[in-house]
């Protein structure tokens, strides 16, 4: 099991080096240190804990919720910083999804080797 978790910190190494990983920092970064984008975040989370409350207790969501979601969303969607923290995550998130799949193929292939390492 050792020499899996030295294999698992040295892939998580690598992939904090990554190109995508680094642009994802960077748009973190940038979104968490803008206070416009930070208040419109607050705004979205609200809405969002009284659309989950009312649906949590069995009420419908009013028209003038459901809009002040929809308004704080819509407001955050179009900002640029958020743009590239989105864009940035899916990236990511495909690097991490070839890598899976990586890992799903070397799975199949030493299940159906003979031999059995020992941990």
């Amino acid at each position: 099991m050792r020499k899996i978790d030295e294999m698992a910190r040295e892939l998580g190494e690598a992939l904090g080096r990554t190109d995508e990983y680094q642009a994802l920092k960077r748009a973190v970064r940038a979104v968490d240190d803008d206070r416009d984008v930070a208040k419109l975040r607050t705004a979205l989370e609200e809405a969002e804990s009284e659309v989950m409350a009312r649906l949590r207790s069995g009420q419908q969501v009013d028209d003038v919720t459901r809009s002040r979601y929809e308004k704080a969303a819509e407001k955050l969607q179009v900002r640029p910083e958020y743009q590239r923290l989105v864009a940035a995550q899916a990236n990511f998130d495909k690097v991490l999804g070839r890598v899976n799949d990586t890992i799903a193929s070397g799975i199949e292939t030493g299940a159906a080797g003979r031999i059995i390492l020992a941990t």
